[in-house]
């Protein structure tokens, strides 16, 4: 891909656009990419920015790690320049916490819009809010040294900006409660064989394995692509009575929009 003008660039984030496909790079690699109330407000207007032209959003992180996680300094009582800590925060009340967090969990849940694909190109680390973000797409590429693990537990907290979701999704109750319980690795054959990853290839070849998914991705369709994505998302949610309704609903609009009928 030719080197773009990145139409944002800041607190360590990057968008670029290429036509449909638009990536979103953390750019701290000295710090592993670790993670900011800064970053996650960078984020959030990433999405927002996208042009209505994109399909796929490709998440990744320069240097050696995707994300190491949230930068140590929040839990330090000065926290970071600007930015009241993590420990005003907790003085402030119920109401200011549960308004500032959901306002983080904007960072990450855009990724799940039904109007574009989501993938997270991961190496190295991705602990934590890392974890968490590369969750926060609908799809997984990892290299062979990925490293998931979700140390909030172990740190005294929970897991907040929207991971836990699709984690018991991916993997089911009883290991997504041993994985955030623990805090431990998973690795990236566990990671492929229980569903938090798509497919595992060598380190080198990460580039090359995530820009085949996304033109596959590109193949089909963007309308039936919304439809079909709109109807996994809630499934989960559904009976089989209530998916069949879902599915014929789905199916008579893509066919009256096939046949030049559509409203």
């Amino acid at each position: 891909m030719a080197t773009l003008a990145p139409l944002l660039e800041k607190d360590g984030v990057r968008l670029t656009v290429d036509d449909a496909i638009a990536t979103v790079t953390l750019t701290n690699p000295d710090k592993r990419n670790a993670q900011s109330p800064a970053l996650w407000r960078a984020l959030t207007e990433a999405g927002r920015s996208l042009p209505g032209s994109v399909r796929v959003v490709v998440v990744r992180g320069e240097g050696k790690s995707f994300s190491a996680g949230l930068d140590r300094q929040a839990f330090t009582p000065e926290g970071f320049d600007g930015e009241p800590s993590f420990i005003d925060l907790a003085r402030g009340g119920d109401d200011l916490l549960d308004t500032t967090i959901a306002e983080y969990q904007d960072a990450f849940t855009w990724l799940r819009r039904s109007d574009i694909l989501s993938v997270a190109m991961v190496q190295g680390h991705a602990i934590g809010a890392g974890f968490q973000l590369a969750l926060s797409c609908d799809l997984r590429v990892v290299a062979d040294d990925v490293q998931f693990s979700m140390r909030e537990t172990s740190l005294g907290l929970v897991p907040d900006l929207t991971g836990t979701h699709p984690l018991v999704s991916l993997v089911g109750y009883a290991r997504a409660l041993e994985i955030c319980v623990t805090g431990r690795y998973v690795h990236a054959d566990e990671a492929v064989a229980s569903g938090l990853a798509n497919v595992a290839v060598p380190a080198d070849a990460l580039d090359a394995a995530t820009s085949d998914l996304t033109g596959a991705l590109l193949a089909a369709p963007r309308d039936a692509v919304i439809e079909t994505k709109a109807l996994l998302q809630g499934a989960s949610r559904r009976t089989l009575d209530e998916q069949r309704v879902a599915e014929r609903a789905a199916q008579g609009r893509r066919l009256r929009d096939l046949a030049g009928l559509g409203d």
